[in-house]
């Protein structure tokens, strides 16, 4: 499966008013990216094997993904533009030496 076919089966099953789609999305993906947050900590908390909790969060990854093509959806990109934009950005840090430290602009 493409970036491109993941984005479309998954537009496909959204049922949200698109007038609100660019600030759904971002609240959605915030609450998913909390649910992997927890399954990572409730792992740590009950030292529950590596293999009860990969389910869990193959299932939250998956929900970050979807609304993060819906996200990309509501702004107008795909996910390849996403995926490219994003390597570009890593390799020109990467290029300059600053893969490490903080700060958006590096």
């Amino acid at each position: 499966m493409t970036f491109d076919d993941y984005q479309a089966a998954a537009h496909a099953t959204a049922l949200y008013d698109p007038g609100q789609a660019q600030t759904y999305t971002i609240l959605g993906l915030l609450g998913e990216a909390g649910e992997v947050a927890q399954v990572a900590k409730r792992a740590i908390r009950d030292n529950t094997p590596q293999s009860a909790v990969e389910a869990k969060m193959l299932a939250e990854l998956g929900d970050c993904l979807w609304y993060i093509a819906e996200c990309a959806s509501a702004y107008g990109w795909t996910l390849e533009a996403v995926a490219q934009a994003n390597v570009a950005k890593l390799a020109s840090r990467a290029a300059r030496g600053v893969i490490h430290g903080e700060g958006g602009e590096r």
